[in-house]
């Protein structure tokens, strides 16, 4: 078997990054100048220290004072003090403070609702249940439910208000609405298999389970009234004394029915049949008698005093005297105007005396022409008497006692109004569809018969507006309860060969109407009920054994009751009519949705539809709600809001594929887009954050506090992404990382934390983690921050992978211009449920770094474990240093950032390097010497048992003791005994014991003391920080960065160690390269 040896080379000094194409960074500043052909002005040193020109400093001014960047004090940074000015040299330029204009963008968040389970809609399979076609399923269904007693009771009065031209724009305007509905009705029932529940089913697969079961549930409640109303609307024009015994009435006719329903879908058929029958009969007896009256028409005499309109059931002749035996004497009607006994007039009613008593014909016939007088409307105001405008009149004072006598409106009459109690009888489109679990082919019934019902109710809507137009007279038709004519019915009286036929077709019309209502609602409830989004009423999705919804018949039967012993049409017909509305409107869009998003999956068979026809038919049914009743409108919205937050909070884990996950996607992708066009602008920044996560070997999060301070960061705002790296093979190792994004996913909803997880198998965990860096966020939601933990026990572990990985990501972070947040004893940070109720978050600003640490503070107390801390800024002073003016500089700079914080100046003057410091240094490097002896000898074993394993080949062994380590470990030349004792590890551990005798001597009179002043920077800095900050709830410092050169690692981390011993909580912060936050509004 072939052996491989992998040699690393080394990368050149110097990375010119700035000379690949499209890798540019971009400096967006404005600095005052107009440069059209605008150089980049950060560039990379090829060991991910970004360059970017200050907006503070100068170059010539930097280049002025190199010197001052290697203070003894600040010589843990003096490498990026070029980059990463000091905060006195910040604060002496404040004036010259310039704002980073890079393109204003709002940040959009996509949250998907993702769902846990998947679930099929169920098609329903009653074995026994008869498999109708279009004309008994839908069309027949549809026309009974259209077909309602307002085209026998009120759309006469509608006519005699509105005037004919205006009747037609109303019954276009609601017919419209209807027609467009069903288009796109059609559309979504021919994408795909509809099973029962019909508008339910098509809304929910559509728009989601929120809105189909608020919709749903409103529709199903509309419809259940409606059949309420079915019973006692043909009682409207009755006594009042009347209503209680119409409550019995209605009663026994609802209980009757449902028996009718219980026993099966098939009876109700039949007898619907002999129902429509009956009121296709009525509306033909119409025609018959209205083309009969161009020759005959009806005696149907009206009684007028003057020009006003007389109650004819007060009296009996319409004549203000009668001859009896040669005597003239007093009429009733005179008896009611005037004294009884009195001939004379002179206490009589003065409109009675000066006006004449005439009698007209109510129903003059198709050929008189008084359909000109009827082309107009007369809208009239409450308690105005009707009058006819073609009579003389002498216009007098009446007394008001004698008001009764005449027929005045009972209330006042509009154009919305007459829209609103009209289109009820253009509803009822969705009987079809209601009942689709029952039809043979729902995909070609539904669209065919729909449609066809529409088309013919329409029609005769139409014409029955330009007949009763042209044949009755204008104050007849606005009589609304008949009392010119003794209560009968004005339809009654026009049609042929009897009025009977009126009166037993509007009776079974209402009986039809609300049998198919209490056939389509049960359903329409079963199928919500079945579909599990409502928790209560799972009890209604079960039923017959062959499929008859029992239960749901049961309620819908006890909520007609309610509707009937209610009795009050005003009180129930509008919020009804809003329901109605509500579901024509989100079928509307719910085509429009899904075919402007062209998903794959919207190829609906029926081709005559257009997503402007949906949004023309969505704008109708909005407008016919708040013109019918916009307080009834905002009734219906805030009960369907109810049910569907209410849905929304049970968690209906359903994913149907609806529309508004595809329009959640489109939206998101053109927000992705838009933010491609530049990075934010400084007042948009805020902390997007790639949260870093360890794994213990149970997949079990190590440090879940690091979610929790996350969770306090963001509250919910912006992007957080949390990952985590599974070492392994991917192949081998994908369900070890779906039970980790599982785990993570858990433990960021325990700690509510809004986000995404994102999981990489990698062979080693740093590349991973460099993977996750990468690619983690798509176009412009990208993290710009990174949050990872310390590596705890880094001194006490001879594997050196801990903290190769952590320096490996601060220098990923630095190179993809990222800040970076490191919790220190993160297990000392406070839970969710803490408070402070008081202490102090303390920000070290040693080096400007980009204005993150006067941010973080800000974001951390809007959140209410931190609120009540209080924010107070260190910054150091060096012996150059005006302490008393930095300070109020930096008051200042706090003042115009608009941050409440307290401000104090810390004065390191002492620069001499304590024995302690050296001390320090020394047990760093005597560590750093007998790690790397230790790590040479086990390399050298494992070679030697790798030589004995395979003497024939030779191969190039690299690092063993860390799978993180690309580099090569050789042995050195001479050494030919390759053979592990005793003897030659004390004989090493000697040899490093006796260097180490030297090393004072070398760290004295050495000419790079590089780490000396390091570690003096950090025991100096170190001991003002405990001194000022030991009490303090969290201390954010600046985070130095990484040495150049690789070598230095091991020391690096003792200087993090050095500079954070003795305080509780520390965040170490570092910059991304940018501006952070702004003074400017």
């Amino acid at each position: 078997m072939p052996h491989f040896t992998v040699v690393p080379v080394k990368d050149q000094a110097q990375s010119n990054y700035d000379s690949l194409e499209g890798i540019n960074w971009v400096d967006y500043r404005d600095t005052g100048q107009d440069c059209p052909d605008h150089q980049d002005s950060v560039s990379s040193d090829g060991h991910g220290n970004h360059k970017e020109d200050s907006p503070f400093l100068n170059n010539a001014d930097a280049a002025s004072k190199k010197n001052d960047f290697y203070d003894r004090n600040l010589a843990l940074f003096e490498e990026e003090l070029d980059i990463r000015p000091k905060v006195s040299s910040l604060l002496s330029r404040l004036v010259s403070y310039t704002n980073i204009t890079q393109g204003a963008k709002e940040h959009e968040e996509a949250e998907s609702a993702e769902a846990s389970r998947r679930k099929t809609p169920k098609v329903s399979s009653r074995g026994t249940s008869p498999n109708m076609g279009t004309l008994m399923g839908v069309y027949l269904p549809c026309l009974q439910n259209i077909f309602g007693v307002i085209l026998f009771l009120r759309l006469t009065w509608i006519v005699g208000m509105a005037g004919i031209m205006q009747s037609l724009l109303i019954v276009l305007m609601c017919c419209s609405c209807t027609m467009l509905t069903a288009i796109s009705m059609s559309a979504i029932a021919t994408n795909g298999v509809v099973p029962a529940g019909g508008a339910y089913f098509m809304i929910s697969r559509s728009l989601g389970p929120e809105f189909g079961g608020a919709v749903g549930l409103c529709f199903y409640l509309g419809t259940t009234f409606a059949s309420a109303i079915f019973h006692y609307m043909y009682t409207l024009g009755s006594d009042s004394a009347m209503l209680n015994n119409m409550r019995v009435y209605g009663s026994i006719c609802l209980s009757l029915m449902a028996v009718v329903v219980f026993v099966g879908v098939k009876y109700v058929n039949k007898l619907a049949s002999l129902f429509l029958a009956c009121v296709i009969i009525s509306i033909v007896s119409i025609y018959a008698g209205a083309f009969k009256s161009m020759t005959h028409p009806p005696e149907f005499p009206i009684c007028m005093l003057g020009n006003r309109t007389l109650v004819r059931d007060r009296f009996d002749v319409c004549a203000k005297t009668v001859i009896k035996g040669n005597i003239t004497v007093p009429s009733q009607l005179w008896e009611r105007f005037c004294l009884p006994g009195n001939m004379s007039g002179t206490q009589c009613d003065d409109y009675f005396i000066q006006n004449n008593v005439t009698e007209i014909q109510g129903i003059p016939g198709l050929g008189s022409g008084i359909i000109r007088e009827n082309m107009w409307g007369d809208y009239q105001q409450k308690g105005e008497i009707l009058e006819k405008a073609g009579l003389q009149s002498v216009d007098a004072h009446g007394a008001m006692e004698n008001f009764g006598m005449y027929v005045s409106a009972d209330i006042a009459t509009s154009f919305t109004l007459l829209v609103g109690i009209f289109f009820p009888s253009a509803t009822g489109i969705m009987a079809g569809s209601n009942r689709s679990g029952d039809l043979r082919d729902a995909q070609k019934s539904i669209p065919v018969g729909t449609i066809l019902a529409i088309t013919t109710t329409s029609l005769v809507y139409f014409s029955s507006v330009v007949l009763f137009g042209s044949c009755i007279e204008g104050v007849v038709l606005r009589d609304k309860f008949g009392d010119a004519v003794r209560k009968n019915l004005v339809v009654g009286t026009l049609s042929w060969p009897s009025p009977w036929v009126i009166v037993i077709g509007s009776f079974f019309s209402t009986v039809g109407a609300g049998l198919q209502s209490l056939t389509g609602a049960p359903r329409l409830l079963q199928a919500i009920a079945k579909d599990n989004i409502i928790p209560f009423l799972r009890v209604f999705g079960h039923g017959k054994t062959n499929g008859e919804p029992t239960w749901a018949l049961l309620l819908t039967g006890l909520i007609a009751e309610l509707g009937i012993l209610i009795a009050s049409l005003d009180m129930v017909a509008p919020i009804l009519s809003m329901f109605f509305l509500m579901c024509y409107l989100f079928v509307n869009l719910a085509c429009a949705v899904q075919t402007l998003l062209r998903t794959p999956n919207w190829r609906p068979r029926f081709k005559y539809y257009h997503w402007a026809l949906s949004f023309l038919g969505m704008s109708m049914c909005l407008a016919l709600m708040f013109i019918s009743s916009w307080y009834y409108a905002i009734v219906a919205m805030v009960i369907a809001g109810m049910i569907y937050k209410y849905i929304e909070y049970q968690g209906a884990e359903k994913e149907w594929g609806d529309g508004i996950r595809g329009l959640s996607l489109s939206a998101a992708r053109y927000a992705l887009l838009r933010l491609e066009v530049g990075p934010p602008h400084t007042k948009n920044w805020r902390p997007q954050l790639l949260v870093l996560l360890k794994l213990d070997e149970d997949l079990h999060v190590k440090y879940p506090r690091l979610l929790t301070f996350a969770s306090q960061l963001k509250a919910g705002k912006g992007l957080t992404i949390v990952g985590s790296v599974v070492q392994g093979n991917f192949l081998e190792s994908y369900g070890e990382m779906q039970a980790a994004e599982q785990t993570i996913k858990n433990m960021m909803e325990i700690e509510r934390v809004k986000g995404f997880c994102q999981i990489v198998v990698a062979s080693k965990v740093r590349e991973g983690i460099v993977h996750l860096i990468q690619s983690c966020g798509l176009g412009g939601m990208k993290h710009n921050t990174v949050m990872m933990g310390w590596p705890y026990g880094w001194r006490q572990s001879e594997d050196p992978r801990a903290w190769k990985t952590f320096i490996n990501t601060v220098r990923c972070t630095t190179a993809g211009h990222l800040a970076l947040m490191v919790p220190k004893n993160v297990s000392f940070y406070p839970s969710n449920h803490e408070r402070f109720t008081d202490g102090n978050i303390d920000v070290w600003w040693i080096v400007h770094d980009g204005g993150m640490l006067m941010l973080l503070p800000f974001l951390l107390k809007l959140h209410k474990v931190w609120r009540k801390c209080k924010m107070r800024i260190f910054t150091v002073a060096q012996m150059d240093d005006n302490s008393i003016q930095m300070k109020k500089d930096l008051a200042t700079f706090l003042y115009q950032l608009r941050i409440e914080a307290e401000v104090e100046v810390v004065e390191m003057h002492d620069s001499d390097i304590s024995a302690y410091t050296y001390e320090r240094t020394l047990m760093m490097e005597q560590r750093s010497q007998m790690l790397r002896q230790m790590r040479l000898s086990g390399a050298e074993r494992q070679r030697e048992a790798q030589l004995v394993k395979d003497r024939h080949s030779l191969v190039r062994m690299g690092s063993l003791y860390s799978d993180e380590e690309e580099e090569v470990v050789e042995a050195p030349p001479e050494k030919v005994q390759m053979t592990w004792t005793r003897e030659k590890f004390q004989k090493s551990f000697l040899f490093a014991q006796i260097h180490s005798t030297h090393c004072l001597s070398h760290l004295l009179h050495s000419r790079d003391q590089s780490n000396v002043r390091r570690m003096h920077t950090a025991v100096k800095l170190n001991e003002v920080i405990v001194n000022r900050s030991h009490d303090a709830r969290l201390v954010l410092l600046n985070m130095p960065g990484p040495p150049r050169n690789t070598d230095g690692d091991e020391n690096y981390m003792e200087f993090l160690e050095v500079l954070t011993e003795g305080l509780e909580r520390v965040l170490l912060v570092r910059g991304g390269g940018r501006e952070v936050i702004t003074i400017y509004s």
